[in-house]
């Protein structure tokens, strides 16, 4: 997905913005790269990863893929890990406002000006005869590598982008997998069924290594134990390790308990949703795993779960009096685990949505629509994005649905109204980076 531009906030009140691109000539280029698209496949980033050294060896790593909730396991495994005073790097995508939200150096944004020095390691490495191009994505993930092994770090969490197997994070040799929720999403890359995707997701399995699970569904679990065999991967399966307790969720978190083979915890994240129990799960078994190499101790999983930062899901903002939050569900197994948490919150909600052309709008509306009063449909800042009426014919709402030129007018309008409870900004997450640069400098107060 390309992203966002630069030069937006970098995510917290007071702090400086990113220099513009003209005084940082790689991440001006690296912008330039969003118009090739997306591309699977190792050649590039391996040959890049061989003139560069060998970065991505240098530290140790783990590979988290999904369909959802893979951001939010790796975001809560940085943090236990930081908690345990390991020094961790964390690499995710795409952004919500500016690049530098990609790398993280414990709870820290990686500075612009260091971002655009790993960058131009990395394109003097791709330049060199005969020249290796690189897609944003490619170049990114190099950028990662260089970094994490410049600071000489003691564990990298890299967030696997799209499927697993051709994903460009996979040129990592891993000492751990994680695979989080499987539905359908991308399915013209990776395949139309769950076990298919499931397939390309297990290629990050790696031999005598732990690969962890989340999904339940039978079709995958069979796909995940034939990559397991296949791989020699030590395969941990969630379902059958451990339990989750959810408390009901409310705006402010979740409270949960959680049982495993090495205790029992009584943990609280941050991040709304009974999903989000789920995702910490995940998260709590790969350290529990990785503790005897790492000394990750029960401290520390909790205080790490507690202190998970990771914007734009189910993060909450209040204005004029009223609760407004932006969920990045970009796919129908997102807008599922959204409706789940309106409707266990009994509170009347409002929905600001947009999307990709290319999204499966007719799910996300189907599991939406049933949960909400009001739509309105606003464009998002992507030449793929959806027009707002093809929107209008495609999500099926009930009752009071229509287009709006944006973000802006569609909550005025909503901000306007006595009767609004609970305002939600959800669907791309070009949407929702918008939405939240506007909301953090302060609009609607």
């Amino acid at each position: 997905m390309p992203p966002p531009a630069v030069g937006r906030a970098a995510g917290r009140v007071g702090e400086p913005r990113t220099p513009p691109p003209s005084a940082l000539p790689h991440l001006e280029r690296l912008e330039s790269l969003g118009q090739r698209g997306m591309k699977l496949g190792l050649a590039a980033i391996d040959a890049v990863c061989e003139r560069l050294g060998r970065p991505e060896r240098r530290v140790p790593s783990v590979l988290i893929a999904g369909t959802n909730g893979k951001g939010s396991a790796a975001a809560t495994l940085s943090s236990i890990a930081d908690a345990a005073k390991i020094r961790v790097g964390l690499y995710t995508s795409p952004h919500l406002e500016s690049v530098t939200e990609r790398i993280r150096i414990g709870r820290d944004d990686v500075r612009a000006e260091a971002l655009d020095g790993a960058l131009g390691t990395v394109f003097g490495a791709a330049d060199r005869a005969p020249a290796v191009p690189l897609t944003y994505f490619e170049a990114m993930t190099a950028a990662a590598f260089v970094h994490f092994a410049g600071l000489g770090l003691d564990l990298a969490i890299l967030e696997v982008g799209l499927g697993g197997r051709f994903d460009a994070t996979n040129v990592a040799p891993a000492v751990l997998s994680a695979v989080t929720s499987i539905s359908l999403d991308h399915v013209e890359d990776l395949g139309g069924t769950v076990a298919a995707i499931a397939f390309e997701k297990a290629g990050v399995f790696r031999s005598g290594r732990p690969a962890v699970v989340a999904s339940r569904l039978p079709e995958v679990l069979a796909v995940f134990r034939e990559a397991a065999v296949r791989t020699r991967a030590v395969l941990h399966r969630l379902a059958d390790e451990t339990r989750v307790d959810t408390e009901r969720p409310d705006l402010a978190g979740t409270r949960f308990r959680l049982t495993t083979p090495a205790g029992g915890y009584a943990l609280s994240t941050p991040l709304p949703g009974a999903h989000q129990a789920e995702n910490a799960a995940v998260a709590v078994r790969a350290a529990e795993l990785l503790a005897p190499a790492f000394r990750i101790g029960s401290e520390a999983i909790v205080r790490g779960v507690a202190a998970v930062r990771w914007p734009g899901r189910l993060e909450r903002f209040e204005r004029a009096g009223r609760t407004i939050l932006l969920d990045g569900c970009h796919n129908a197994g997102g807008a599922e685990a959204l409706a789940g948490f309106v409707s266990a919150s009994g509170r009347r909600a409002d929905l600001i949505f947009a999307a990709m052309a290319d999204k499966d709008v007719e799910s996300m509306g189907a599991a939406l629509a049933p949960v909400v009063r009001r739509v309105r449909f606003v464009p998002a800042a992507s030449p793929r994005a959806a027009d707002p009426a093809e929107l209008e014919r495609r999500f099926g709402a009930r009752g009071d649905a229509r287009a709006a030129p944006g973000v802006v007018p569609a909550l005025d309008e909503l901000l306007r109204d006595p009767a609004a409870e609970l305002i939600i900004i959800a669907g791309s997450l070009y949407l929702v980076g918008e939405a939240r640069g506007l909301l953090l400098e302060g609009a609607f107060s």
